[in-house]
């Protein structure tokens, strides 16, 4: 079935769209957006509509869903202003509004050249999300081969990534990738201008890094990503005693490739030691190495590492902050062994890792979002996930977690925009689940139950051990009035945690606003969840 309107003929199967005969040539997904609306031209299709149709339910940032309205707007002669065939509906979404006729037409002859329309992405290899890049420069660090001999040492590898990731991202006018997507390549062969498209930016840094007693050798090379081009190759050598130098001098160097006319100031400004202490340094890596899965494990192996870094150093203010994070992740999950000892424990944590890192980005995200969870302080919170954006605007984790908390105090369009520009900065998290349940929490405060329960399932998908995604699953679900599926969901969420009840809700998340504390429990009763 072919759509036509005016002189354009729209070909789903072909693919293609032709202006009086001629190629148009578009991107496969604005060519996927176009399809989405005109075949629901009967109805307002909404953002979470098109992620799903044209993203496949990936979260992507709010310029990039613009960028691609406007795209398929040019792509048939129509424009914002105008409005002729693709009408905005405020706070609603996107509606064809154009006539379309539809049967079997002639299909006209093949172009001449290689103007064509994109296939799908299964068809041509591209990832998911073309995203635009950002409006100043941008970069991702990719895992540095650990060229040490031992694959033991593959944490401090790692960690002298982080860390350069980190000195980066606390330049204000750079765009970093952050590490949990730029580690997905960890061990694979890519070719950079893969890379530069799949993550959304200009440069890719790749390097290695090699330990043999106390000497290390760091090798880093910076590359355009747009052509391939090598601008920049050094040798970094020294003994471990010089380690925080020599990434200071990567991120020094690469900053002076991107943009020459750097103020020194800048660069001053990324050189924080997280600690003096290279034994504390070296089980904060070991820690952090752990973490990442969310897994119960992994918090139970990371813990007594974060309490050792600390115990070597006690002003290491990020250490106390995983400690305490990883105490609130423990009572979210329905994981603590002695409730009261272990939320005072962990706020007491918390409260050091704040206080101690008041220019700590890393600190005040994990520390607030910790503290709010535990001692239900969600403005204190906030404020201090608000304060690490300052100090690094690239902190994925303070735009997710600042982003949960506030969907939590019921600022769920703000939250929403949170989540999204967190994703921006990490497209290809593992921890993807974050924000998942993050947009889960969101939907579900604002009353928009559909696309919560589907946020709520691809969390499950990622972390099936995950309790706050469980129950939004089954609230919304039972709301929705999918009895049937909210049961089943209510079945995980008490293999989950057989002890929840809708008496202790209040204890377990802060919910801020009495409305959406009494909607979620109106949801999880329906589902099944005793008193």
């Amino acid at each position: 079935m072919q759509f036509v309107f005016g002189d354009y003929v729209l070909d789903p199967e072909r693919r293609e769209l032709t202006l009086r005969s001629e190629v148009v040539t578009v991107g496969p997904q604005v060519f996927d957006l176009l399809l989405h609306l005109v075949r629901n031209r009967d109805r307002v299709v909404s953002k979470d509509d098109l992620l799903q149709a044209v993203w496949s339910g990936r979260i992507v940032s709010e310029s990039t869903i613009t960028s691609h309205i406007n795209a398929v707007r040019k792509a048939v002669g129509d424009n914002g202003e105008e409005q002729r065939l693709v009408r905005t509906v405020a706070r609603k979404g996107f509606r064809f509004i154009g006539v379309i006729e539809t049967g079997e037409i002639a299909k006209p002859s093949e172009p001449d050249g290689p103007g064509i329309v994109g296939h799908s992405p299964s068809e041509t290899g591209e990832p998911p999300s073309a995203l635009v890049l950002p409006d100043k420069p941008s970069i991702t660090v990719l895992p540095f081969q650990n060229l040490s001999g031992d694959p033991e040492q593959d944490y401090f590898a790692d960690g002298v990534v982080e860390d350069i990731i980190a000195a980066l991202s606390r330049i204000r006018w750079l765009f970093v990738i952050a590490r949990n997507s730029s580690f997905t390549y960890k061990g694979r062969t890519v070719d950079t201008r893969d890379v530069g498209e799949e993550l959304g930016v200009r440069y890719v840094l790749e390097g290695s890094v090699r330990k043999s007693g106390n000497k290390v050798r760091i090798t880093g090379q910076l590359i355009d990503a747009t052509t391939g081009t090598h601008l920049w190759a050094e040798r970094f050598e020294g003994t471990l005693d010089d380690i925080f130098e020599l990434q200071d001098q990567i991120a020094e160097s690469v900053v002076g490739a991107i943009a020459p006319q750097l103020e020194r100031a800048e660069i001053e400004r990324a050189k924080r030691k997280p600690t003096e202490s290279l034994d504390a340094y070296d089980y904060y890596l070991r820690g952090m190495a752990k973490l990442h899965s969310g897994t119960r494990e992994a918090i139970e192996a990371a813990l007594p590492l974060f309490y050792k870094a600390a115990e070597l150093d006690a002003e290491f203010a990020s250490a106390y902050s995983m400690a305490a994070w990883c105490h609130f992740w423990r009572k979210l999950n329905g994981w603590m062994i002695d409730p009261p000892g272990e939320i005072a424990e962990g706020a007491r944590l918390a409260r050091l890792a704040v206080q101690l890192g008041r220019d700590d980005a890393v600190a005040l995200t994990r520390g607030g979002h910790a503290l709010a969870h535990l001692t239900g302080d969600l403005d204190g919170g906030i404020a201090l996930i608000d304060r690490a954006v300052l100090l690094n605007p690239n902190l994925a984790p303070a735009w997710y977690l600042g982003g949960a908390l506030r969907a939590l105090r019921g600022e769920t369009d703000a939250a929403t925009e949170h989540l999204t520009h967190a994703v921006r900065l990490s497209p290809l998290d593992p921890e993807m689940f974050r924000m998942q349940v993050g947009m889960a929490l969101a939907n579900f405060f604002a009353g928009r139950f559909d696309p919560a329960s589907a946020w709520a399932e691809k969390a499950l998908g990622n972390l099936p051990s995950l309790l706050p995604a469980a129950a939004l699953a089954a609230a919304s679900h039972a709301l929705a009035g999918r009895i049937d599926e909210a049961g089943h969901a209510m079945q995980r969420l008490r293999t989950l945690d057989p002890s929840l009840r809708l008496s202790n809700l209040k204890d377990w998340l802060p919910i801020h606003r009495p409305e959406d504390l009494a909607r979620f429990a109106d949801g999880l009763r329906l589902a099944g969840l005793p008193e």
